[in-house]
């Protein structure tokens, strides 16, 4: 697109699109030599008072030769970007390299005058400081270390986008002009900056579109039936708040179903804020451009035919996006299930559901249409009867996800005051690195629980476009947890856990009395609690006999008791009881635990179907005669009952009235004496197991939550030479990429990091053995290190304490003669380690999921069973703590059988340091220290391996951006 006198071509990888303080969306590119008439078109629709702030004096017009100079750039000395909507020019921003006395220069000089325009109408949405992290990461790029700008003292907004930026700057008067100076290197503040922005710009973006005031079903068929009408009706049935049109090119009506009919969106005289696009898929790409053209902010997408239909359908739905992304609107799609919002101000049931969930304080996200149905299904049974009335806040099924993410609507639910809980399922990640940034920040606010679908299929479903990881699904699992995640793996402990959460406080510890009138369902809820890790003590069993007020005394003393955290009571129903016992028994449960509101209950039933209705019957201020119709278990052609896990739970009951609001975690419980009608729904469930393990992941959660109130710290190491490191790195990356050091640059490179490895001497032939003996002394190890026997001491490879030359000479024969010749097994000695325990220490680049350090003890049976544990990079003090002790075999480094306990804080340190490496050198994309023998005093490395490469990019340490279509 440019001369060929320009310096370098096109940047492609600088065009981006970003989303801007309002929600909508703007793409960020490069300006060009064929943006001209873009140029003067923009300039004009600038008003005079903008055109003498940028340039300091009345400035009408562009000349032809600005509009030269603002078209024609190097992209290295001279870079101009501009935001653009509907492909024209809302914005832009430029530098120029400048020397010490402020004259055009060209590199080594690092310095850049900067200068933004922002078209009037566009001003206040966050468009500025946008095109500036993007043009200070082009100057990185470009080796332009600072910025300055001339700014007129009363361009208040446009000093407030350079303050406000977070990075470190001087600002100095003279001249009339404020002139400002600031270093580009990236600072904590700057970044936290950044992400602050990006939270509520992508939260408002989501808030835009399930909170809209009006919206337009594009497709609503003439006669009922199809997809489209059956939004509309189901629009109209749960009675949105705001304005309603159907569209329809062959509508001939005034109306349907009492909704304004048009034959296109051009035809409605008012704002439309959401579009639901339910026409074939050859047909959509006429309605998003209809839609761009008038104005419309979103659209749920629900048309099929896209990426999961095959490569074709996958660049349709490319397509699609950066169609929606020109006219600056975000899209929930396609092949999408809906949206829906259960606050009584919206009422928005955009979806293929028929009946509105019942409103409560849990978000809801799932990628599958299907699995949506299921989950909504249950919720509404559970909810309304085993459990209490717990329902919906929010309501997202994604589809193929191909522009808004659960990554966006976790921006939303962080600060969202009417979610509590959240619960998630997802079958791709798109981008794992930002995923576990959010939830650590989200899970911090409120409880996350995700269930991860097409875990063991090795790829994301068709119609998901995602990077690919090399870590197994172990490992993902692992880290979602060290972000906070709480990770169940079926759709049943999905709702189990988030029906626990969103009714009852977090317990305080493990500790779990157990009561109830069977002595046979106390002792295998005993048998679940040792089983999930948490302390119970010993049943209580109040016999067949107990009465209600028996039970109500029981659960008091026992809430009262300082040894206990939860309590789990156990119900089984006696001969001929009747509803008013059920009714009496789950009287007196809830005036025990009212009164004792930090304590979570639960109840374990056995077919108790009057006992689970009268829990989670609440005096409610609904009148007692309010819908409550059930949802179906199908939709849009979904079989009921085809999805596992959507049919009703044992003794569900007909639900209670709508209008109890269940409390979440994050409330303040009642004022003593006082019980609000919603405060206690006590959760029950129909087996032990499912009870305890919602139990258990609650208690890990609250643990974790504890522990994040007090992060670790990353410690300084005064012996670390990273520079030393820095510069070796380079030397050695001269020679190519995809480099496995030798043994010797391995110990040097590691040895700036305070990590020493004993050195193994090669020992081709037994002479060089002994030679090698003698170098490093009596006793040695003799080693082989064949790919097929390196690191496997279980195959008779490694001969240890030889204590002179005859015991070398002879086992070296034993090898030779046991695996073959010297030259296949490439023996080693190597001086003798303190006796200990053998681990491996190992850190990986991922390209999706970034830096990860790895830890468990050497030998076939941890890799086998797979006890190794998992950090993500920087690892700090208290990860290195928790990492140690992870993994199931963690015993035998802390005295098992009275073996001596090893040096844990050495082992530590060395996790710290490797972190440290690999975080300050992306480079080092994978380092192995293979074994670390860990003795009661101190460690030592005997076998490592370093591989470097080119740093991989980093997209969530620059500036923000929507992921690439």
């Amino acid at each position: 697109m440019q001369t060929s006198s320009d310096r370098h071509e096109y940047p492609a990888h600088w065009e981006a699109d970003v989303v801007l303080r309002d929600g909508g969306t703007a793409r960020i590119r490069p300006i060009t030599v064929d943006d001209a008439e873009r140029l003067v078109s923009f300039y004009e629709q600038v008003s005079d008072e903008s055109k003498y702030y940028r340039f300091f004096a009345p400035y009408p017009r562009l000349s032809a030769k600005d509009v030269h100079r603002f078209t024609h750039h190097d992209f290295v000395d001279r870079v101009g970007l501009a935001a653009t909507v509907g492909g024209e020019f809302i914005a832009t921003v430029r530098y120029d390299r400048i020397n010490a006395d402020g004259l055009p220069a060209s590199a080594p000089a690092d310095e850049a005058e900067v200068a933004f325009l922002v078209q009037d109408a566009h001003q206040g949405r966050g468009v500025a400081s946008a095109l500036l992290e993007h043009i200070a990461a082009v100057a990185r790029e470009r080796d332009i270390r600072r910025f300055a700008a001339e700014v007129l003292p009363a361009n208040t907004k446009m000093i407030k986008v350079f303050t406000d930026a977070g990075y470190q700057q001087k600002r100095h008067f003279e001249d009339g002009v404020v002139r400002l100076e600031f270093d580009l290197e990236p600072t904590d503040r700057s970044l936290a900056v950044q992400r602050a922005r990006e939270q509520r710009a992508e939260a408002r973006s989501v808030q835009r579109l399930l909170a809209p005031g009006s919206v337009a079903v594009i497709g609503a068929g003439r006669t009922p039936g199809g997809v489209g009408r059956s939004v509309l009706t189901n629009l109209r049935a749960a009675g949105f708040t705001g304005r309603l049109y159907a569209v329809n090119k062959a509508v001939q009506e005034k109306e349907l179903d009492g909704v304004p009919a048009h034959r296109s969106i051009r035809e409605i005289d008012e704002p439309v804020d959401l579009a639901v696009v339910a026409v074939p898929a050859p047909y959509v790409p006429e309605a998003v451009a209809e839609c761009g053209e008038h104005g419309v902010q979103g659209l749920v997408v629900v048309s099929a035919g896209y990426a999961e239909s095959g490569p074709e359908g996958r660049e349709r739905q490319r397509e699609l996006v950066r169609q929606a992304r020109t006219y600056g609107m975000r899209i929930i799609g396609p092949n999408a299930f809906g949206v829906i919002n259960t606050s009584p101000g919206v009422r928005l049931n955009a979806s293929l559901a028929p009946e509105m969930p019942r409103p409560g304080r849990i978000g809801l996200f799932a990628q599958s249409g299907a699995i949506g149905i299921a989950l909504l299904s249950r919720l509404h049974r559970r909810g309304g009867g085993v459990t209490g009335v717990t329902g919906v806040s929010t309501f997202v099924s994604s589809g193929n996800r191909a522009d808004v993410s659960g990554n966006d609507v976790l921006q939303y639910w962080y600060d969202d005051p009417d979610t509590d809980v959240v619960l998630m399922y997802l079958e791709s990640i798109g981008n794992p690195r930002k995923f576990t940034r959010l939830a650590r920040r989200t899970a911090a606010a409120k409880p996350l629980v995700v269930v991860q679908g097409a875990r063991h299929g090795g790829a994301a479903p068709q119609g998901h476009a995602v990077r690919a990881t090399r870590l197994p699904h172990a490992t993902v699992s692992a880290l979602l947890r060290q972000a906070g995640v709480i990770r169940v793996d079926t759709i049943t402990e999905l709702v189990d856990a988030g029906l626990l959460l969103a009714r009852q406080p977090l317990p305080l510890g493990p500790r779990v009395a157990i009561l109830g009138n069977s002595e046979s369902l106390g002792l295998l809820t005993y048998d679940a609690c040792l089983a999930q890790g948490l302390r119970p003590l010993p049943p209580l069993d109040l016999t067949t006999a107990a009465s209600a007020e028996d039970f109500r005394e029981a659960l008091a003393r026992a809430l009262d008791d300082n040894g206990c955290d939860a309590v789990v009571v156990t119900a089984i129903p006696a001969v001929g009881e009747t509803s008013a016992a059920d009714e009496a028994l789950a009287q007196a449960l809830r005036s025990a635990a009212a009164a004792a509101p930090a304590k979570p209950v639960l109840v374990v039933h056995v077919e108790l179907g009057g006992l689970a209705e009268a829990l989670s019957a609440a005096a409610s201020t609904a009148p007692q005669g309010a819908a409550s119709a059930r949802l179906p278990t199908g939709a849009a052609g979904a079989t009921p009952g085809a999805v596992p896990g959507a049919g009703a739970e044992p003794g569900t009951a007909p639900p209670p009235a709508v209008g109890a609001t269940p409390r979440g975690p994050g409330t303040v419980p009642p004022a003593p004496g006082t019980t609000p009608p919603d405060s206690r729904l006590i959760p029950a469930y129909p087996a032990a197991e499912r009870a305890v393990r919602a139990l258990a992941e609650a208690v890990r959660y609250a643990q974790w939550r504890r522990d994040a109130a007090e992060p670790g710290k990353v410690p300084e190491f005064e012996d670390i030479d990273e520079k030393g490191a820095a510069g070796q790195i380079d030397g050695l990356l001269a020679r190519g990429e995809g480099l496995t050091l030798g043994m010797e640059e391995t110990c040097v490179l590691l040895g700036r990091y305070g990590i020493d490895v004993r050195r193994a001497l090669p020992a081709p032939t037994p002479d060089d053995a002994v030679a090698a003996a003698g170098a490093v002394g009596y006793p040695v190890a003799l080693k082989t290190t064949a790919p097929h026997l390196r690191h496997r001491a279980d195959l008779g490879g490694v001969r240890l304490d030889l204590a002179d030359e005859e015991q070398l000479r002879r086992a070296y024969a034993e090898l030779t003669e046991l695996f073959g010749k010297p030259e296949e097994l490439r023996p080693v000695v190597q001086a003798m380690a303190p006796r200990g325990v053998d681990t491996v220490v190992r850190a990986v680049i991922d390209p999706a999921a970034g830096a990860v350090l790895s830890f468990g003890l050497a030998g076939a049976a941890s890799e086998l069973l797979g006890d190794t544990a998992h950090r993500l990079i920087p690892v700090t003090d208290r990860d290195a703590t928790s990492l140690v002790r992870s993994i199931r075999t963690a015993p035998l480094l802390f005295g098992w059988r009275g073996s001596a306990p090893v040096d844990t804080a050495a082992l530590e340190e060395l996790m710290l340091r490797v972190s440290r490496l690999v975080d300050d050198h992306p480079e080092v994309v994978a380092v192995s220290l293979e074994p670390v023998v860990v003795a009661p005093h101190g460690l030592s490395v005997l076998g490592a391996t370093v591989r470097l490469a080119r740093a991989p990019l980093r997209d969530d340490l620059g500036p923000r951006t929507l992921p690439v279509i």
